[in-house]
């Protein structure tokens, strides 16, 4: 009992020196609050005086003194006034620290006027600059800038300072700030203030598009300066950045007869936009001066004179530029190989590209795709696929899963199915673990090439390597086997798909909705509809249509119609597909009235009918002899903006043929007995 009353009374006694530290710590926190702001409220005095009291009252109610100025600013041995630092420090203070705090009472500028006001001398240009640099709000400089002319009525702003100005705004990422430059150029130009060399330098910086570098060069003629080297540079990859290598040559040109040098950064920068822009003869020329003028060629140099001199077909230059390189000793890397390789395939010469490719990797240069997909690409426009063997040879340590995946996926797009699978069983049989992409590639490959066989094999080996099958994989086998018509097979695959999994979706019950309707087997089509029915998916527009297709182009009309009225009921618009084939449907079976009148439903839902619709109704209304209607029809296809196709003019030429025209024998349903449409 007494050691738990010793721990209650420790336990109080902690909670209540808790309670103090919180209080003192509040109290703390709430006179550094107060100290702010009084500190933001209180007036700043900037210039100390010394006086000397001369005489007094005989009350001492009053006195008279003599106040000394303060002592002129000293000069630095330019003769130049020496900043006051602890001027600036205090001023950039009052303005960040009045910011920060964002006091509905607080005008920092209206506190810095109080202080700048009582000093003497005042600011200096030097100083205002130090002031701006040193405030990291954009706005705040600006504004700052602004203030000073109305603090010191004889101050006027120099070129220093609104180079600053206009230095801080170009690296600012302010909305307008190109409008402030502008603005800031303008009272320039109305104050009469010219700018230096740097005020340009600045600009050309900051500028992209032509005609404001233009502008840059026009205010070098109006403040009478001189363009130095720096000056030349900053130009020139202004006019690079803007995409003008032909004003980039020029201002080249110029600096070349003025006597500057360009770094190795500015020469390949000038190089690539040549290259690029395919101004071969210019770039050699840049080339070779950059040679004279001891600046030394890097691989970057190299590889840009490389892939120019390939781009357009020169590929011996680009082997001469190669081999250069090499002489001058270095080391080729990845880009050089790519680029050169990419020259040689240029010139469809194969065998240097395996040859080039060889050194490659004799020097333990990794390939990577682009390299792969270059070497493929010249192998299958020149139709030697069979040396691929060797490529993968030659790199066997590097023929990663994804290598082996991209390039199964290069050759089914490429339309080389067998190649693809042949790689692919390669693929298999080194790694353990497969990529999906891969596996995708070549699944829809073998679907696209008719390869059902490969593919439902492929698909049920899958899980061999790690990967599980999805229902995106079984759609795309069911879609290429209901193509083909093989519906044995795809009821199969259904069957093992439930029994196994994955859970079929809506895009597979569509695709064997359809699959059975186009070979005529409606109560296996109404079964999949049930079972969707009865999934955790609902019908969709696609669903019903391919049930009403199937239903009524086999003899079932009336349940066709049925499921048209359900499919309304449950919410769902027809579409154009939806009347279209119950158009064709009532025409077939000569109720010309029932199509007129879904043709005028159709219209009134707000559905309109595209060309296809308006070629089934054309047929069927020349079939039963109704010409004037069809011609009527034809006239609202017209005013509705669609053009006929051959269709269209086949049935326009029966119309005008009358009654002389010819008896024509065309092939029957084998089911339904009706004439098959030369729409399907």
């Amino acid at each position: 009992m007494v050691v738990k009353n010793e721990n209650e009374q420790s336990l109080q006694l902690g909670i209540a020196q808790r309670s103090s530290a919180a209080a003192a710590s509040m109290k703390h926190d709430h006179n550094r609050h107060l100290r702010l702001l009084r500190s933001a409220h209180r007036r700043y005095y900037a210039t100390k005086y010394t006086a000397k009291i001369t005489s007094t009252s005989p009350g001492g109610r009053s006195l008279s003194a003599e106040v000394s100025l303060p002592p002129p600013l000293p000069n630095d041995p330019r003769g130049y006034p020496i900043p006051r630092h602890h001027l600036i420090c205090k001023a950039t203070q009052i303005l960040a620290q009045s910011h920060r705090i964002k006091s509905p009472s607080s005008d920092p500028f209206h506190d810095l006027s109080q202080y700048l006001s009582s000093i003497c001398p005042s600011l200096t240009h030097a100083e205002v600059s130090l002031i701006l640099k040193s405030l990291n709000s954009p706005t705040l400089a600006f504004k700052f800038f602004r203030l000073c002319p109305t603090i010191f009525p004889n101050f006027c702003h120099d070129a220093f300072t609104y180079s600053r100005l206009l230095l801080i705004l170009s690296r600012s990422l302010l909305p307008d700030r190109s409008h402030l430059v502008h603005s800031v150029l303008a009272e320039m130009k109305s104050s009469n203030i010219r700018g230096t060399i740097s005020t340009v330098n600045i600009l050309i910086g900051f500028f992209g598009a032509t005609e404001d570098l233009d502008m840059c060069i026009e205010l070098v003629q109006k403040w009478d300066l001189k363009m130095n080297a720096y000056t030349y540079k900053c130009l020139l990859q202004a006019f690079l950045r803007s995409h003008d290598s032909g004003k980039a040559f020029s201002v080249y040109l110029e600096m070349r007869r003025k006597g500057y040098k360009l770094d190795i950064f500015a020469y390949n920068m000038l190089l690539d936009a040549l290259a690029k822009d395919e101004k071969v003869d210019q770039a050699y020329r840049v080339f070779e001066d950059m040679k004279r003028k001891h600046c030394v060629p890097d691989e970057y140099t190299y590889t840009i004179m490389i892939r120019m001199t390939g781009k357009i077909g020169r590929c011996d230059e680009s082997l001469a530029m190669f081999d250069e390189m090499i002489t001058k000793g270095y080391t080729p890397n990845l880009i050089a190989y790519n680029t050169m390789i990419q020259a040689l395939a240029n010139g469809c010469m194969v065998d240097k590209v395996i040859h080039l490719f060889s050194k490659m990797v004799e020097k333990d240069c990794r390939p990577n795709e682009f390299t792969y997909s270059v070497i493929l690409n010249v192998l299958v426009a020149e139709g030697q696929l069979s040396k691929l063997d060797k490529v993968i040879g030659l790199s066997k340590k590097y023929m990663t899963k994804s290598i082996y995946a991209y390039l199964v996926r290069t050759l089914s797009k490429l339309g080389h199915a067998s190649e693809a699978h042949r790689l692919f069983c390669n693929m298999w049989s080194f790694h353990d673990k497969g990529d999906k992409d891969a596996y995708m590639s070549m699944l829809e490959s073998l679907c696209s090439a008719g390869k059902t066989t490969e593919a439902i094999d492929l698909l049920s080996k899958i899980h061999e390597k790690g990967i599980a099958t999805d229902t995106m994989m079984y759609n795309m086998v069911f879609s290429a086997l209901g193509k083909l018509k093989q519906i044995p097979h795809q009821h199969d695959l259904y069957e093992k798909m439930k029994e196994h999994g994955p859970s079929p979706d809506l895009f597979s019950y569509n695709i064997l909705i359809s699959s059975f309707g186009r070979i005529g087997k409606v109560a296996e089509a109404v079964k999949i509809f049930e079972e969707l029915e009865n999934s955790d998916y609902k019908p969709d527009i696609i669903s019903y249509n391919s049930l009403i297709n199937c239903l009524g182009k086999n003899g079932d009309l009336d349940e066709a119609h049925m499921r048209f009225k359900e499919m309304r009921e449950k919410g769902l618009n027809p579409d154009v597909v939806t009347y279209s084939t119950l158009i064709e449907c009532f025409g077939k079976t000569g109720k010309v009235e029932m199509a007129c009148r879904l043709f005028d439903e159709m219209l009134a839902e707000g559905c309109y009918p595209n060309i296809v619709t308006y070629n089934i109704l054309l047929d069927c209304l020349e079939r039963s002899g109704r010409t004037a209607e069809a011609v009527d029809l034809y006239a609202k296809l017209k005013q509705q903006g669609l053009t006929p196709d051959s269709i269209t003019y086949a049935v326009l030429e029966r119309l005008q043929s009358g009654p002389y025209k010819k008896l024509r024998v065309r092939r029957k349903h084998p089911i339904t007995g009706w004439v098959v449409s030369p729409l399907r």
